[in-house]
C-alpha cells in the first residue's frame, strides 16, 4: 500500500477521509496523493479573452490557498504528501491519476443515505466507485479508530466473484483484518436449499484457492433480504469493515440479485471496500 488517493471537496466528509487516510499511511509508510477537482467550464479555460483568462487564474490561485489550509493539519505531519489541483470536474480523472501514479487504495469519504433519498447515488462517490481499477475505502464518519481486526466479504459464490474475493482477500490481509465470508439466504429470488449453498460454495473455493482452507469462515445467515443479513452479520461479529464487490463502469454493482452493494455503501456506517469485478 504505497500510494493512496484522497479525492476531496472541503467538506467535512472528504476530512474524515483524510484524516483515514493519514493513518493508513503512517502504518504502511504510504504516501498520500490529495486531489482536488476544480470545476472550470471548458470556455474560461480556453479562452482568449483576457477577462476570462484572468478568472481561471483566480479560481486556481483560489483553490490552491483553499487546499494548502484545508491540508494544514497536524495528523499530515510527517507523511509524504502530493497535492493535485485538477481543472475539471470530472471524477472519472481518479481512476488516470491512480493509474499515473501507480496508487493501491483511494480513500473517499461519504455522506450516505439520507431519509429515503440515497445521496450516494449519483454522487461524486460513486462516480469514482464506477470508474476505479483499484480498492475504493468508504468513509462515513469521524475515523476515531482506523484498526482492521475483521471484515467481512458477502458473496453470492459465483464465478465472477471470484476475482473480486481473491483482491479482497489481499487487501484485508494487508489490513491485518481477519476475513470472515458470509452468505445471505433470503426469500427475494436468492433462496436455495442448504446443499445447494454447500456445493456451490466448496465449488467456489476450490476454484478460488484451489482448497476449503477458508471453508470454516463462510458463515450462511438467513434474513428478510441480502441487505440486512449482511449488515446484522456485521454487526454480530464486531466487524472493523465490509468488503463488496461492483461492476465498474456499468454502476455500482448488481452483484447479488439487485443493487446490494450500492445499498450496502449508503446504509452501512461501517468503512465499505469495494472491488471492482
Amino acid at each position: 500500500m504505497k500510494k493512496i488517493i484522497v479525492p476531496i471537496d472541503f467538506s467535512e466528509h472528504s476530512e474524515y477521509a483524510l484524516e483515514a487516510a493519514a493513518t493508513l499511511a503512517k502504518k504502511y509508510d504510504s504516501e498520500l496523493i490529495v486531489l482536488h477537482m476544480l470545476e472550470l467550464s471548458n470556455a474560461i479555460l480556453t479562452s482568449a479573452s483576457d477577462t476570462l483568462s484572468q478568472e481561471a487564474v483566480f479560481y486556481l490561485k483560489l483553490a490552491e490557498q483553499k487546499f494548502d489550509q484545508f491540508l494544514d493539519k497536524p495528523y499530515l505531519e510527517n507523511i509524504k504528501l502530493t497535492p493535485i489541483v485538477k481543472h475539471f470536474k470530472v471524477w472519472s480523472e481518479v481512476n488516470d491519476v491512480a493509474n499515473e501514479h501507480d496508487a493501491n487504495l483511494v480513500v473517499m469519504g461519504s455522506h450516505g443515505a439520507s431519509g429515503i433519498k440515497e445521496v450516494l447515488v449519483g454522487s461524486n462517490t460513486e462516480k469514482v466507485v464506477r470508474h476505479s481499477d483499484i480498492p475504493v475505502l468508504v468513509i462515513k464518519h469521524n475515523p476515531i479508530l482506523m484498526e482492521f481486526e475483521n471484515g467481512v466479504f458477502a458473496s453470492d459464490f459465483s464465478d465472477e466473484a471470484v476475482a473480486p474475493y481473491l483482491n479482497a482477500k489481499k487487501a484485508l490481509n494487508k489490513l491485518g483484518a481477519k476475513m470472515h465470508l458470509v452468505y445471505v439466504n433470503a426469500p427475494d429470488g436468492s433462496f436455495r436449499s442448504s446443499s445447494e449453498i454447500d456445493k456451490r460454495v466448496s465449488d467456489f473455493l476450490r476454484k478460488a484457492d484451489g482448497d476449503l482452507e477458508n471453508l470454516p469462515n463462510v458463515t450462511v445467515v438467513s434474513d428478510y433480504s441480502i441487505e440486512k443479513g449482511i449488515l446484522n452479520f456485521a454487526n454480530l461479529i464486531g466487524a472493523d469493515v465490509i468488503a463488496v464487490a461492483t461492476h465498474g463502469r456499468k454502476g455500482l454493482a448488481h452483484f447479488f440479485e439487485g443493487s446490494i452493494s450500492e445499498d450496502i455503501a449508503n446504509h452501512s456506517t461501517l468503512p465499505v471496500m469495494t472491488f471492482k469485478i
